[in-house]
């Protein structure tokens, strides 16, 4: 995974292609440990475009809620035990309208034995 260095380097210059493909240089593709298929943020700023792997942007996005989380005094055993109740929830709101007469209705099948 990347690290979280705020360097702002150049490296090369690189051209969109015909279906509007960007190529990122091998470099950039290794040091941030890309794939094909890697999905991409893209904002602009100004006249100018950043580019974010999600990755980086989920990372940020779980660091600011957990200490968000930890500020409010709220312990991982306190939000795990509301997962149950969460779940259930969910799940009759997606499913509420696929159920049959002979469905279970207090919740999503259990995964035991599974």
């Amino acid at each position: 995974m990347a690290n979280q260095d705020s360097t702002l380097e150049y490296l090369t210059t690189t051209k969109i292609g015909e279906k509007g493909q960007l190529t990122v240089p091998k470099q950039f593709r290794e040091d941030l440990g890309l794939g094909n298929g890697s999905p991409f943020a893209v904002f602009r700023l100004g006249d100018g475009l950043i580019l974010l792997p999600e990755q980086q942007r989920f990372d940020r996005l779980c660091q600011q809620v957990g200490s968000r989380l930890k500020a409010a005094g709220v312990k991982p055993e306190d939000l795990l035990a509301t997962l149950p109740e969460a779940r259930n929830r969910v799940y009759a709101r997606r499913y509420a309208e696929k159920r049959t007469s002979g469905a279970r209705r207090n919740g999503p099948p259990s995964r035991r034995g599974n």
